[in-house]
């Protein structure tokens, strides 16, 4: 055991020798610095070696630098000397005259105070105030102005849009399936009031019968709009509201007729095209309604059932409120300007239109909008009263004959326009072949043109005149 255990403890102690020597080599193989280790540890053993002979370097030196020193002192008191001599003659008093006296006015304003600093005194207009910024204060306060009446005026008109549809979405819910519908989604919408803008609300009905839909326009004064608003002192207006029920095909004799105050009748009469093609003005005295209305009629049995007594008496009673009634069963809307002219019929459709001006002058309440509901009354009684109308033959037979006038005047106008045109092309056609001659250089192709010309202008002449048959007679 003994032997064992030795044999152990030999093999442990070999072990960790080994181990030792393995740790020594590592560490020497990793210490890249250890040959300039090695020199820096003989430098200094030489340095403490030649630490006398350093000392008597240091004697040596010392001895040297006293003595340059001593040289330079030497030198310097020479220079001194010299210098001296080289400036005397700027003491000297003869030397400069007057030298004594400007000495002593140099002293004199040395003694002297300098002046007090005054601040220069700036401007008025070149002062920044208040009163440099009256323009932009003034712009700021304008602009400001302007936007609170534009929100004011939003406010307003929005609140008596609502107010008339509060007030009429009842009898309208009476009148048809659906109220208020934007067409935005395929499910069916109600009470949606569509806003074209600031001052124009629109709502749109279908659902009746005889009725293919009816369109209610709002048309408010601009009151978001400043400048309007100031011009409206010197020209006042009133908000309206234009009512237009579109017909069925079919549900409406032919006639036309308009019931309007003097001032908007001769403007209608001008402006729209059914109105000017078909009926004249004619007298109110057999009727019982005020003076200041126009009547507008083509045939006399169609104004006579559709002003009948209820209508009479709701002309007199709203003669302010009532602008114009419109029933046509060739509307096409306004007159095209000349120069849109169309050489196809317009399309028209039976519709009946209303118009009613808000009392107050633009001073409009929300109680003035409620109180429009017996006129949509009004409306839905004409509606049916029109749908249920039966003319006589004669006047059937009057009134097609004044459509077919003017199908007929519309063709020779629409004619003539063409010819115009055809007239006005050939024109410049002719005159971009003169050009086209005039500026050839070639001579022999010119007067090819100019042939080619004259040849075109005798066809021309053949066709206008006129053409004859010769008959031949034989003697007796």
């Amino acid at each position: 055991m003994k032997a064992l255990s030795l044999i152990i403890l030999a093999v442990f102690c070999v072990f960790l020798v080994c181990v030792w020597s393995k740790k020594h080599d590592a560490y020497v193989e990793d210490n890249d610095f250890a040959e300039f280790e090695e020199f820096e540890e003989d430098e200094d053993g030489v340095v403490e070696d030649n630490e006398p002979e350093r000392q008597e370097v240091k004697k040596q030196a010392s001895v040297n630098t006293e003595q340059e020193e001593g040289f330079d002192e030497d030198e310097d008191d020479d220079e001194e000397a010299v210098g001296d001599d080289e400036f005397e003659h700027l003491h000297d008093e003869e030397e400069f005259e007057n030298f004594d006296k400007e000495k002593d006015v140099v002293g004199k304003n040395k003694n002297e105070k300098l002046p007090d600093l005054q601040m220069a005194k700036v401007p008025l207009h070149l002062r920044t105030s208040w009163d440099s910024f009256f323009l932009e204060m003034l712009m700021i306060a304008g602009l400001t102005v302007y936007f609170l009446n534009f929100l004011h005026g939003k406010t307003k008109n929005c609140k008596l849009a609502t107010a008339w549809l509060a007030a009429h979405k009842e009898l309208l819910e009476t009148q048809f399936s659906i109220v208020g519908d934007d067409g935005a989604s395929k499910e069916l919408a109600s009470g949606i009031l569509m806003k074209e803008s600031e001052s124009v609300y629109t709502l749109w009905c279908s659902g009746r019968v005889c009725v293919e839909g009816m369109l209610v326009e709002l048309k408010l004064l601009k009151r978001q709009d400043l400048i309007n608003m100031l011009l409206r002192i010197f020209k006042p207006a009133s908000d309206q509201v234009i009512v237009k029920v579109d017909l069925d095909e079919g549900k409406m004799d032919t006639f036309v007729f308009c019931i309007a105050q003097k001032r908007s009748a001769a403007k209608l009469h001008k402006d729209m095209n059914d109105l000017s093609q078909f009926t004249e003005k004619k007298s109110t005295e057999k009727y019982e309604i005020p003076s200041s209305y126009q009547l507008l009629s083509e045939i006399g049995e169609g104004t006579a059932a559709v002003l009948d007594k209820k209508v009479c008496q709701m002309l007199t009673k709203y003669e302010g409120v009532i602008e114009y009634i419109h029933v046509s069963d060739q509307y096409s809307g306004p007159k095209l300007q000349d120069d849109n002219q169309t050489t196809k019929m317009p399309d028209t459709k039976p519709c009946l239109i209303f118009c009613f001006t808000i009392a107050g002058k633009g001073k409009t309440r929300t109680v003035d909008m409620e109180n429009l509901q017996p006129l949509m009354q009004l409306v839905f009684y004409c509606v049916d009263k029109v749908s249920r109308l039966q003319l006589s033959k004669e006047a059937k037979m009057k009134a097609e004959k004044n459509r077919q006038k003017a199908a007929e005047l519309f063709l020779k106008a629409a004619h003539s326009q063409r010819q115009e045109l055809a007239q006005q092309r050939k024109e410049e056609k002719k005159r971009a072949e003169k050009e086209k001659l005039m500026a050839e250089e070639d001579p022999d192709r010119a007067r090819k043109l100019e042939a080619g010309l004259d040849r075109e202008n005798r066809r021309e002449s053949k066709k206008k005149q006129p053409k004859m048959k010769m008959m031949k007679i034989k003697a007796i």
